[in-house]
């Protein structure tokens, strides 16, 4: 090699020939000018892998079932998107688009929680004492009610023990009527209640929040979730903005997401137990998961411009169930009947037990640290 004939690459400084378009040894462009588009078109390729594959790889995921998941499975690796790519860059699509909306709705909850705290300041405001009267007579009414089927139900169940209690019908009745028990039966079956009228008092009047928490019925000695439960109660008592719980709630599902696909690849590797690997089922959970994100995000798209009937996304989402089946009679070879019947177990099953739990401790994980 001559020295007139050759360079160094800018990259690796190691020599090669002049005329060649890619560095011989690292690969590098040998002539790109930093352009907007070379930079970002860098970043989403190094990244996201945005490039010929994405599109080769973006029809047979949606129009092909299965496809993809049985090419990569049999070999093909470098002709499509690898699936964890393919998911993590449609993930983030969706869920972008997903911020709008779930901005739309924090937005409506705390405008809505406004306006009934607006009408109840207009409640409270006003001054007729026959409108006060009544409502204290409703309330006295509303506890008397309460307070009676409590009685009864503590009665029926003294009276249908008492060979165990020792007691006859006067005694019971003594009983019921002391004060000990009229105390306690206004807890009787309440576990987190308290007066919002003397809570408002002491937010009134500067009380700290350890007092509040002991008039709410916080005691030293309870757990650190009951405790956190507490707080969190107060602090929503305070703003009112259950917008953030919401906001919460959906900041936590991507998070979620990295547990419920393999909990889907692990539900497929019971029913498809001697077809494969864990790993053959988690590239098909991959590429499934990806076509559904790609679907909603379509769908949240569309939406933006043009409000889409409720018939046409109840038809969207048959049409995932379709492809989940299609997609299993392709990938794992069995019958249309027997894929039929895992198709439906499967669905229902994750739709039944394991995205409601998920949703459930993700509340909760929500309301304990929004």
């Amino acid at each position: 090699m001559s020295e007139n004939n050759s360079t160094n690459c800018l990259n690796c400084e190691e020599p090669y020939e002049k005329g060649f378009a890619f560095c011989p040894h690292c690969g590098q462009k040998t002539n790109e000018n930093l352009t907007v588009g070379v930079l970002f078109y860098n970043t989403i390729s190094n990244y996201f892998s945005f490039d010929a594959r994405f599109l080769k790889s973006f029809i047979p995921l949606m129009f092909m079932p299965g496809t993809l998941a049985k090419r990569f499975i049999q070999g093909k690796r470098l002709l499509y998107l690898h699936p964890a790519q393919m998911y993590l860059f449609i993930s983030v699509v969706f869920f972008f688009l997903f911020s709008f909306s779930v901005r739309k709705q924090v937005q409506s909850i705390d405008e809505s929680l406004a306006k009934t705290l607006e009408k109840e300041k207009v409640v409270d405001t006003i001054t007729d004492q026959r409108v006060k009267d009544s409502i204290k007579l409703a309330k006295a009414e509303r506890k008397r009610i309460k307070d009676s089927i409590t009685t009864a139900t503590a009665r029926k169940a003294l009276k249908a023990n008492k060979l165990w209690t020792g007691m006859n019908d006067q005694q019971i009745d003594s009983l019921l009527a002391t004060e000990k028990f009229k105390d306690n039966k206004n807890n009787f079956g309440t576990s987190f209640s308290f007066d919002e009228e003397k809570i408002d008092s002491l937010i009134t009047a500067g009380a700290t929040d350890n007092e509040i928490y002991r008039e709410m019925g916080l005691k030293k000695d309870d757990s650190f979730i009951k405790q956190r439960l507490y707080k969190q109660a107060l602090k929503f008592y305070k703003k009112r903005q259950g917008g953030s719980i919401l906001q919460a709630f959906y900041d936590t599902i991507p998070i979620a997401m990295f547990f419920l696909l393999p909990i889907f690849a692990f539900i497929l590797k019971i029913f498809y137990f001697n077809k494969g690997r864990y790993a053959h089922h988690l590239v098909f959970s991959f590429y499934y998961f990806s076509f559904l994100f790609t679907a909603f995000s379509i769908i949240l798209g569309v939406n933006m411009i043009w409000d889409i009937p409720d018939w046409i996304d109840w038809l969207a989402a048959l049409s995932t169930f379709i492809y989940l089946y299609i997609a299993l009679i392709r990938f794992y070879g069995q019958g249309w009947f027997l894929t039929f019947i895992k198709a439906n177990v499967v669905t229902f099953g994750f739709l039944i037990f394991v995205i409601p739990l998920t949703a459930t401790i993700l509340g909760l994980f929500a309301f304990l640290f929004y």
